[in-house]
């Protein structure tokens, strides 16, 4: 019950941020298209943004939170915001630090990242300039991080959760209110955006956690025992925790080489990154800190049974919007991309990337739940192992698969990637007694892959009945993509409960408490 009202807290900010970042994406496409321009900010934003992704939802995350979550367990309030602040301090100086170097290499930076570009000198330039401006966004993403962390172990977790928001406001503010009177280049406007939102996200986050109670102050930075421990257990979760955004940066810098593919990925990466935000992220999100605290107050079994619940609910969500991408990619990539600067031939390359992207979603989830067992134990070096292999399996296939098959070969090899991360972790937890599938897991897991298979039978014949208007005017497209959705939501949940894929009376009853306000929710936090 108390990880269904935290991940129902979680995702229904997740989904309202997804929401409006798909309006911000839609705005991008039509303002920029795939042209040059768009290539280098779509590089100058994942650039920050992979660090963000890496230190907000892994590396630290994974450090800070079973530490923090162990202090507030064990020795109170008092003894984890001294800890909070400690970190705060040390993190600071640091990332200051790595800004600025940052910004001092970053033309040699950008070699690395981005070596297609060194062909196009204008374009080389323009990615440059637009990864300075932007980069600051990391700084400010790491004390949201530390912040997030603080209030999702008070089990406060609607703060951090729409906190990204606050990103997707600021673009669609811009590219509506600032773009028409604007009169530089409309890349270097979303790169000064991106860097404006990472600070209305910190002080947003600064608020919430004072009115939690825990305002937390600047003292002297200081490598206590304390933060030598966070800073131990961050060098393996910076790249376990963080598999995922390694295999896609490898296959942004592969992307270069071909005209059109970093747009293309993007464009299929922000799709399936819908249900990977709102499930599995918000499923480990919530996962970590609960997980944390039940093992340091000795509730081994508890913690086997949340971990159980969360595979629960996040294959129970996760399958069928796998189904749903690998039936009917093509009509999603349409309607909600292809007008403006924005092609058919756009669409038909970024639904197949979608497509590959969507085999592997299950895997992406899986990921997510199965790393905060070791977190929560402060083992972070048993995934770092799995993570490098998965790493690896990546570069080999994306290298090999480009030259064969392009940009599709990339979101192939990111899918193939993240199975083996996934069979890995599976097999290690599965071996140290930290993961059996109790008997509620084994009887629902295999009616929600059913049930999904049914749906996807239902939207593939949907979607041939709707043919017609999926290729007609704009709002004959909307309407038809519209029906699709609702049609698959019908059929889903219209089957899962009479097969007992998941008990109507368990979800009502954890949507009913935290309706009412649990703490998982309420106030600011």
């Amino acid at each position: 019950m108390s990880l269904l009202r935290g991940f129902a807290t979680v995702g229904g900010y997740t989904a309202a941020s997804r929401v409006l970042g798909f309006l911000r994406d839609i705005l991008i496409a039509g303002t920029l298209g795939t042209g040059p321009v768009a290539d280098a900010f779509f590089v100058a934003f994942r650039f920050p943004n992979l660090f963000r992704r890496l230190f907000g939802e892994g590396a630290f995350n994974a450090a800070f939170v079973p530490l923090f979550a162990g202090r507030l367990e064990r020795e109170g309030r008092a003894a984890a915001k001294a800890f909070a602040e400690e970190a705060l301090a040390a993190m600071t100086v640091g990332l200051l630090l790595l800004t600025l170097l940052a910004l001092a290499a970053m033309p040699w930076l950008m070699l690395v990242v981005a070596p297609g570009f060194a062909d196009d000198p204008a374009q080389f330039d323009l990615a440059v300039r637009l990864t300075r401006i932007a980069f600051p966004y990391l700084l400010f993403m790491v004390l949201v991080a530390l912040l997030g962390g603080v209030l999702n172990s008070l089990y406060r977790f609607a703060a951090a959760a729409a906190a990204p928001i606050l990103l997707n406001l600021f673009f669609i503010a811009s590219l509506l209110l600032v773009l028409p009177y604007w009169t530089g280049n409309a890349g270097e406007l979303l790169a000064w955006t991106v860097a404006a939102a990472g600070l209305g996200q910190f002080l947003f986050m600064a608020w919430a956690a004072s009115a939690a109670g825990m305002a937390l102050r600047f003292p002297r930075p200081r490598l206590t025992p304390a933060v030598r421990r966070l800073l131990k257990l961050m060098v393996p979760g910076l790249l376990s925790a963080g598999a995922l955004q390694l295999n896609l940066l490898v296959g942004t810098m592969i992307a270069t080489l071909q005209a059109g593919a970093v747009s293309w990925l993007y464009y299929a990466d922000r799709l399936y990154q819908l249900p990977l935000g709102l499930i599995g992220i918000g499923i480990g999100v919530v996962l970590l800190p609960d997980l944390a605290r039940k093992l340091r107050g000795g509730h081994d079994q508890a913690a086997m049974y949340a971990l159980n619940r969360g595979l629960e609910l996040g294959l129970f969500l996760t399958l069928p919007a796998t189904v749903a991408l690998l039936v009917v990619p093509g009509p999603i990539v349409t309607v909600l991309f292809e007008r403006g600067a924005f092609t058919a031939a756009d669409s038909e390359a970024t639904a197949l990337a979608l497509a590959a992207y969507a085999a592997g979603l299950p895997a992406f989830v899986l990921v997510k739940i199965l790393q905060p067992p070791f977190f929560a134990r402060e083992d972070t070096v048993t995934p770092l192992r799995f993570a490098l292999v998965s790493v690896a399996v990546n570069i080999v296939l994306a290298l090999a698969l480009f030259y064969a098959m392009g940009f599709l070969g990339l979101a192939i090899a990111a899918t193939v990637a993240s199975w083996a991360n996934v069979l890995l972790l599976a097999w290690r937890l599965k071996a140290l007694g930290f993961l059996t599938l109790d008997a509620r897991s084994r009887k629902r897991l295999p009616r929600s892959l059913l049930v999904s298979l049914l749906m996807g039978l239902a939207l593939w014949a949907a979607a041939r009945a709707l043919q017609d208007p999926l290729g007609g005017g704009e709002l004959e497209r909307i309407g038809a993509l519209a029906l699709l959705v609702a049609g698959g939501l019908v059929v889903y949940f219209g089957l899962a409960f009479p097969l007992k894929a998941i008990d109507r009376s368990e979800l009502a009853a954890a949507l009913r408490r935290k309706g009412r306000g649990d703490g998982s929710g309420a106030g600011p936090g």
